[in-house]
């Protein structure tokens, strides 16, 4: 709790799907379970295995009667979550170890899964994409299920929640709550745990559900029945909101729903400046959910498709034949738009055991994306004899992560031809003339720009991994977050010098990093020359209203000032003073 006043109460977390929705707090119980570790007889041990199993089996149950429920009131679209938590059940690593425990301990079925998930939790800590360390809260959302079925207790079930326009308040909620959600009766969620990028929180902006997430204790507050206010923009939570504090949001809301409307009327019409300087404005998704909020808010395609998820925590790796299934289900979505799949990326000591490489002092630097492929040439073989199959589906662009120099270019193409080969000689259909790119997000590669732009179809610009290697610091370090900037001149020099080798070269250059989304950074950008910028959905129409108000010249002029300072203040306060000058309406 950040303030009281009175009866009013603030409370603030991580607001991860944008909206205001003001209702009545409903406290649900999704505690996680208390288990208690015994010690078993070994005659008892046989027993504990089997109500480990039978408690696997009805999570099965209970999740395939759930897909068929969702199929019927979601589509299609949604029901990967389901999948996804299908394949956790049947993942050995989960499985197997937590049966080994049992047998190996001698303790009971729940304190050895919930041994197993404290190993998987400490394992996902150390991942460094944030993408991916959220995906651990699928594995303990599963185990969750399993444990309550052990223990005999079941959750209220989130569709049976009546009683007007509540707010949800929970410890967590799981992506198949979102799911039963009944928006004309639960108009917003608030949880202690959760991140940005968990599958709960994907799914609420998929669904458009304000959702604050991550504020720790807020249920061990006595809020049941309470007035509330949330800010899934922001992060915060009102409850009991006095008179003044109700009148100012529901302004808010209002205004919100208002540019909201506004900027969907954008959907449709060109990203296109008044002088006619066309940007294709495009998505970022790793999950086929995503893609029915990317269309409605008028993507032209998907800039960036994520790999990781298919070989995130399993003991075998994905086969040709499954891959294929989830980047066909993509194209054939998008189609005719364009999907921009990116080949595996971060480290293979993260994924699959299968790959069987050991741990490394500095991951970051270390065995991953392109080097872990060319490392592992079947496996990547297998990815793109996958990519290439879909590729017959639709519009389908492939790019290789961290690439530093010209010989990493060379071979990963050399693998792609085999697989072409491979494909032709057992007469399987692909693009032969498939699109190649290449993420720029390492320092040399920036360098040498002019070099790999004969040597690749298109660039990718990874500014998030760009400003942490050229600024040489941690983005996740909260100690050095002063240091994370965009506008180093630097950063800024770094992009023009990349953009001015591709288009030199003829190629298009496209950026998928945050700075993409950012209204605020658009006139940089449009003054750069970037050909495409891909983000998150919802970023879409205000980067597409800024643009429609631009000048491509005006851009360029303020781009060649900005470069001209020495600081990233000296830019940012340029930058504010010009852009406050010329768009303020646009950033409302």
């Amino acid at each position: 709790m950040d303030s009281a006043r009175n009866n009013l109460r603030i409370f603030r977390g991580i607001g991860v799907s944008p909206g205001i929705a003001i209702g009545t707090v409903r406290m649900t119980d999704r505690g996680r379970v208390a288990v208690t570790e015994t010690a078993v007889p070994p005659e008892d041990v046989p027993l504990e295995v089997e109500r480990f199993s039978s408690a696997l089996a009805r999570a099965r149950e209970d999740l395939t009667s759930l897909k068929r429920q969702f199929a019927s009131t979601h589509g299609p679209e949604h029901l990967y979550v389901i999948d996804t938590h299908l394949l956790i059940l049947e993942d050995s690593m989960l499985t197997q170890g937590t049966v080994e425990l049992i047998e190996r301990e001698r303790i009971n079925a729940e304190a050895a899964l919930k041994r197993n998930i404290t190993k998987f939790r400490e394992f996902f800590a150390g991942i460094e994409d944030e993408y991916l360390r959220e995906r651990c809260g699928d594995i303990e959302t599963v185990a969750e299920r399993v444990l309550r079925n052990m223990i005999g207790t079941r959750h209220e079930p989130i569709a049976s929640i009546e009683g007007g326009k509540v707010v949800v308040v929970a410890h967590d909620l799981s992506p198949t709550d979102v799911l039963q959600i009944d928006k004309g009766t639960v108009i917003g969620f608030v949880t202690d745990l959760g991140g940005k990028t968990s599958h709960t929180s994907i799914l609420a902006r998929a669904l458009e559900i304000p959702a604050v997430v991550g504020l720790e204790s807020v249920t061990a507050e006595e809020i049941d029945g309470l007035p509330v206010i949330v800010d899934g923009t922001d992060g915060t939570v009102v409850v009991n909101p006095d008179q003044d504090t109700f009148r100012d949001y529901l302004k808010r809301k209002q205004h919100y729903e208002y540019l909201e409307r506004e900027f969907l009327k954008l959907r449709d019409l060109p990203a296109e400046t008044p002088d006619g300087h066309r940007i294709n404005l495009m998505g970022n998704v790793e999950f086929l959910e995503e893609i029915p909020s990317l269309v409605r808010h008028g993507g032209e395609g998907i800039g960036l498709y994520r790999t990781e998820m298919l070989y995130m925590n399993r003991p075998g790796l994905p086969d040709e034949e499954e891959q294929y299934q989830v980047y066909s289900a993509i194209v054939e979505k998008m189609a005719p738009l364009p999907v921009t799949i990116r080949t595996l990326d971060v480290g293979g000591d993260k994924f699959a055991t299968d790959l069987h490489l050991e741990d490394e002092m500095n991951p970051a630097l270390g065995l991953r994306a392109i080097r872990l492929s060319l490392r592992k040439p079947e496996v990547f073989k297998t990815q793109l004899r996958a990519i290439l199959r879909a590729s017959a589906l639709g519009k389908v662009r492939i790019f290789f992560p961290m690439i530093s120099g010209i010989e990493e270019v060379r071979s990963a193409r050399r693998l792609l031809d085999e697989a072409k080969e491979e494909l032709r000689r057992s007469g399987v259909l692909f693009d032969d003339g498939i699109e190649v790119g290449i993420m720029v997000e390492i320092p040399s590669a920036v360098v040498i720009a002019d070099l790999l732009a004969r040597e690749v179809d298109f660039f990718s610009v990874g500014t998030n991994d760009l400003i942490q290697y050229s600024l040489a610091i941690d983005r996740t370090n909260e100690h050095l977050a002063y240091l994370y900037q965009p506008l180093h001149p630097a950063i800024l020099r770094s992009l023009k010098m990349v953009v001015d080798a591709a288009h030199a070269a003829g190629i298009r250059v496209c950026m998928c990093g945050e700075m993409a989304g950012e209204a605020a950074y658009l006139p940089v950008l449009l003054g750069l020359g970037f050909d495409e910028l891909s983000m998150t959905s919802v970023s879409i129409p205000r980067v597409k209203k800024v643009l429609r108000r631009a000048s491509q010249i005006e851009a360029e002029l303020l781009v060649a000032r900005a470069l001209a300072c020495s600081t990233a203040a000296d830019v940012e306060e340029f930058l504010k003073r010009e852009i406050s000058a010329h768009f303020s309406e646009s950033f409302d």
